[in-house]
């Protein structure tokens, strides 16, 4: 019998701490759980589930006007916000109980309260200390804002998700991809929204095609952009609020939200003490088994600040416990992740970006299609979709497949597969194409646009 409480104790129960927990005691490891906040962490609570779904509830302006030309008649387009959060909170109470329900099932103790990190095998939550051979800090992160005069008045993605009213005008802060998610549930919603960003273009690290068709598209929705411009300051209004910026432009508005980036939650978790090292931005520094700097400390998912996805933080869970407790060492493969950005329109996008790819190899040939969507030759509504495929000339391997326009995501995940397994330009050439479909494109590009 083991000298500890447990074989592993794992502090956070988001979607990587879960997994991890879960599958640990499978593999018959002695597990315990600790969240001092909600079952689920990030994603189900304040994260991707809530996200979709007020993406969804965004979106049925625009379909209830392209109804019409289909041959219906809509009556009313009345939108009643405390419909849409009570639903959302009740679905997100639900998956909470699921995510209980699996960690019980699967035999692992849940212990409610904030953990500290004692020593490398001693943790305390509420004062009582528990023992684990091996610790597993699974975090996550938090939203941050810069320190700026009347920063009190700023929001976040996560107050976003519980406002007891929407505003009639926001400015949404920031140039990632909860900024422009946001921007697009906010706008669709009926809110005069404007998007601020201190850079000349927004989705940094994102196809440089992506970036220039989404923007274009955004604006013909009635989002309003302000590049190259930043928030010095904030006052108060006896109704509303204005922005004052750098370069002198003022503006009012109901409400600032800010999705400048999330920092890595490590405060009162006692790592510094315990000799764990980190980055400057506070992200725990792990080897490919996610090991830290102390031997029987761990860590997964946004608090190692690799790559801030959900099922990035699934597969990584999943690795260290098969490392730990069966007996295969366990690395996760970051090549080809595909993501989506549930934007309006969304992106989807795998792979590498033209600009990475140019840098990376020698000769690139890119194929690339801009074309209105079959639906919308009846609605006549002026949204286009980008496909585009990066191959390398050489191999004729493909490098990347970026998309934007309706389900961009749905239909990537596909190709995703076929890049995993090292798909070439004649695979995809080779492929029949399901006609009338969006995702037929991907299979008939055939002259490249670029020599």
């Amino acid at each position: 019998m083991s000298d500890y409480d447990y074989d592993l104790f794992v502090i956070g129960a988001g979607s990587g701490g879960v997994r991890a927990a879960r599958f640990s005691a499978n593999y018959g490891a002695r597990v315990a759980i600790a969240e001092d906040m909600f079952m689920g962490g990030t994603c189900v609570n304040v994260g991707c589930i809530p996200k979709k779904l007020f993406v969804y509830a965004s979106h049925f302006h625009e379909d209830f006007v392209d109804a019409e030309s289909y041959g219906w008649s809509v009556n009313s387009e009345q939108f009643n916000w405390k419909t849409l959060l009570e639903n959302k909170n009740n679905e997100i109470k639900r998956l909470n109980g699921i995510y209980e329900q699996l960690l019980g099932n699967a035999g692992v103790e849940i212990i409610h309260g904030r953990a500290s990190i004692i020593d490398a095998h001693k943790v305390s939550v509420g004062g009582k200390e528990y023992t684990a051979k091996n610790i597993l800090v699974a975090t996550g992160g938090w939203p941050s804002v810069p320190d700026i005069p009347g920063k009190q008045h700023i929001i976040t993605s996560t107050e976003a998700f519980y406002l007891e009213k929407i505003p009639n005008k926001i400015i949404i802060v920031g140039g990632g991809y909860i900024a422009v998610e946001f921007a697009g549930i906010f706008n669709g919603l009926g809110v005069d929204t404007t998007l601020m960003y201190r850079g000349p273009k927004f989705m940094r690290g994102f196809d440089g095609d992506v970036r220039e068709h989404l923007a274009v598209e955004m604006e013909k929705k009635g989002i309003t952009f302000k590049l190259s411009t930043n928030i010095s300051k904030i006052q108060k209004l006896d109704q509303g609020f204005v922005a004052i910026c750098e370069d002198g432009l003022t503006l009012e508005t109901d409400m600032i939200m800010y999705a400048t980036g999330r920092a890595p939650k490590i405060k009162g978790l006692g790592l510094e003490s315990v000799g764990v090292e980190l980055r400057e931005n506070g992200a725990i520094i792990v080897d490919d088994y996610f090991q830290s700097s102390i031997e029987s400390i761990y860590a997964i998912g946004d608090v190692i600040d690799r790559i801030q996805l959900t099922p990035v933080a699934l597969a990584e869970g999943m690795a260290v416990a098969k490392t730990l407790f069966c007996n295969v060492p366990s690395k996760v493969d970051y090549n080809d992740i595909a993501t989506a950005v549930f934007s309006q329109p969304p992106i989807g996008t795998v792979g590498l970006t033209e600009e990475e790819a140019r840098k990376r190899y020698e000769d690139v040939v890119i194929y690339k299609s801009d074309f209105r969507a079959l639906k919308h030759t009846l609605t006549k509504r002026d949204e286009r979709v980008l496909m585009k495929i990066i191959v390398d000339k050489k191999s004729d391997r493909v490098l990347g497949v970026h998309m934007v326009g309706s389900d961009a995501g749905e239909i990537i995940q596909g190709i995703a597969v076929a890049l995993k397994a090292g798909a070439t330009k004649s695979v995809f050439d080779a492929t029949v194409g399901i006609h009338p479909t969006l995702a037929e494109e991907f299979v008939t590009m055939r002259e490249p646009v670029n020599s």
